[in-house]
C-alpha cells in the first residue's frame, strides 16, 4: 500500500490523531494522505491532509521530554506572533509537545554550500537579532552541556580524552563571559535545515526560520556558531559565514568569541548525541564531528589569542 494513502491509524497513534482533530475541528476520517517525513534529530514529523489542505504534525522523539520545555517553546512562539518570521503554527500543546503547522508548498531548505543562500540566511538572522526580542528563559550553554552529560547516569564518554577536551572547553568560559554581547531572543538551532525559502515576497521568494524549540535568551552570535557546526564547515567556510553575518566587518575579538562558541556548542551537542545514542538514536559522523569541533576550536582560540599577545588558563 502506498503510505500516502494509508489511514492515519496506521502511521499515527490514536492520541496523535485526536490532537490533529482537536486542532482542525475535524473528524478522524477527514485526516487523510498521512506520510512520514524525514525523521529529525529531535522529533518525528508527518505530512497529512484535511479538507483539501495539507499540514505537518511534529511529534517529540525519544527522550525529548527531558531536553525541551514545551511551555518555554510556546512562550517563544507567542513572542514571534505577527512578525512574519516563522512557520504558521496552528496548535502547540505544551503538555505533549505536539505541534501542527501549515505545509508550505514549494519550500526548500538552505543549501549551506550555496553562498547566495547563506548570505540571505545571515541577513535574515541579523535582522531577527536586531529586533531585540525577549522571553523569560535563557539557554545556559555550560549548564546545558553539564545537564546532557548528567543524563549519561554515571557512564563514561565514548571518547577516551573527553575529560581533557572538556577542561579545554571550560577554560574558554572567562573569555566568553568577558566578551559576550547583549542577550536577546536567540534561535539556538539556527541551522541550514531550519531556514526555508518559500514562494512569495520580493524576488519571488521569502525566507522563514522554523523550529524554535531550543530558542531562549543568549548572545545572538551563538546562532552563527550553530549554523557552522551543523553544516560541518571547515575553517574557511566558517570565516566566510562570519563575514556574511557581519557584512565583512567583524572585529577580531568577536570572531574569536564565535570560535569559542563553536568549541562550546560542539561539546554540548556531542554530549547530547551521546545521550541520544544511549536511547538507540545514533547520529554517526555528525556526532563525531561535533566532538572534533570542541577539540579543534579550543586550539584555534588559543592560537588566535596568542597572535593578540593574550592567552587562556591551562585549566578552568
Amino acid at each position: 500500500m502506498n503510505t500516502q494513502n494509508r489511514p492515519p491509524s496506521l502511521l499515527l497513534k490514536p492520541e496523535e490523531v485526536r490532537a490533529v482533530c482537536r486542532a482542525l475541528h475535524a473528524a478522524p476520517e477527514e485526516i487523510t494522505q498521512v506520510s512520514a517525513l524525514k525523521r529529525g534529530m529531535t522529533n518525528r514529523s508527518f505530512l497529512l491532509s484535511c479538507r483539501g489542505e495539507r499540514y505537518i504534525l511534529r511529534v517529540p522523539g525519544e527522550g525529548t521530554a527531558r531536553l525541551i520545555s514545551r511551555r518555554q517553546e510556546a512562550e517563544v512562539y507567542r513572542a514571534l506572533r505577527g512578525l512574519d518570521l516563522c512557520e504558521d503554527v496552528l496548535c502547540l500543546d505544551p503538555e505533549t509537545g505536539y505541534k501542527l503547522t501549515r505545509f508550505i508548498p514549494g519550500a526548500r531548505a538552505c543549501d549551506p554550500l550555496n553562498p547566495a543562500d547563506t548570505a540571505a540566511c545571515m541577513d535574515k538572522l541579523r535582522d531577527f537579532h536586531r529586533l531585540g526580542l525577549r522571553v523569560d528563559h535563557e539557554f545556559d550553554l555550560f549548564g546545558r552541556m553539564d545537564f546532557y552529560e548528567s543524563l549519561w547516569e554515571g557512564q563514561p564518554s565514548a571518547y577516551p580524552d573527553y575529560q581533557e577536551t572538556k577542561a579545554a572547553v571550560l577554560a574558554l568560559r572567562p573569555f566568553l563571559e568577558a566578551s559576550a554581547g547583549t542577550r536577546v531572543l536567540t534561535h539556538i538551532d539556527a541551522v541550514p535545515d531550519n531556514f526555508l525559502f518559500v514562494p512569495g515576497g520580493r524576488g519571488g521568494q521569502a525566507l522563514r526560520l522554523i523550529d524554535w524549540e531550543y530558542a531562549a535568551m543568549q548572545d545572538p552570535h551563538v546562532d552563527v556558531a550553530m549554523f557552522c557546526i551543523y553544516a560541518m564547515y571547515g575553517r574557511e567556510q566558517v570565516d566566510r559565514l562570519i563575514g556574511q553575518y557581519f557584512a565583512g566587518d567583524c572585529p577580531i575579538r568577536t570572531r574569536i568569541k564565535i570560535y569559542c562558541y563553536i568549541a562550546v556548542c560542539g561539546l554540548l551537542w556531542s554530549n547530547w548525541c551521546e545521550y541520544k545514542a544511549r536511547l538507540g538514536a545514533a547520529f554517526g559522523g555528525y556526532a563525531l564531528r561535533q566532538y572534533r569541533y570542541a577539540r579543534e576550536y579550543c586550539a584555534v582560540v588559543r592560537r588566535e589569542l596568542e597572535r593578540l599577545g593574550e592567552g587562556l588558563p591551562c585549566t578552568p
